[in-house]
């Protein structure tokens, strides 16, 4: 029987790992920050149920998270500092400009239909036991119109 070296592996990493995945480390990052090879950590995932998991919901929270903040960012607009160079007589100019992107109608009407989905779902509703009318929760038509003045009013 032969066995192995010794493990490196410790209970703490299940925390640990869980916390860089928040981050968004990749397996390769994760691999560097326990010194060891990608392989092992692979191994472990197998080994250590635990610890697959904690990477496995670590990564979807940051995942998530990050999907979640970009939509909110294009559905409202947003600005960001960037540098932007130029060619000044051969020479590279590099200048400090304000990148501005737009509020996005698309966006905005699936933030809206998600975040808020009594006020804002395409569905329709039927109320069968009173007169059986049809009861929309908004008309849907005029959705794209509604949100694009509610985005202007914020540009004022």
């Amino acid at each position: 029987m032969t066995t192995g070296r010794p493990t490196k592996y410790k209970e703490e990493f299940v925390e640990q790992v869980y916390k860089l995945c928040l981050l968004g480390a990749t397996d390769i990052e994760i691999a560097d920050f326990f010194s060891v090879c990608e392989d092992t950590i692979n191994n472990w995932k197998v080994e250590y149920p635990e610890f697959f998991v904690s990477i496995k919901k670590g990564k979807d929270t940051h995942d998530s998270d990050k999907v979640e903040r970009s939509l909110r960012d294009r559905a409202i607009g947003y600005s960001h500092d960037e540098q932007k160079i130029f060619n000044d007589n051969g020479s590279a100019m590099v200048v400090d400009t304000t990148k501005h992107y737009p509020p996005d109608t698309t966006a905005a009407i699936f933030w809206l239909k998600n975040r808020q989905p009594e006020r804002w779902r395409d569905k329709s509703e039927v109320d069968n036991k009173l007169s059986g009318e049809v009861k929309s929760t908004i008309d849907t038509s005029k959705l794209k119109e509604v949100v694009k003045e509610v985005l202007a009013e914020d540009d004022c």
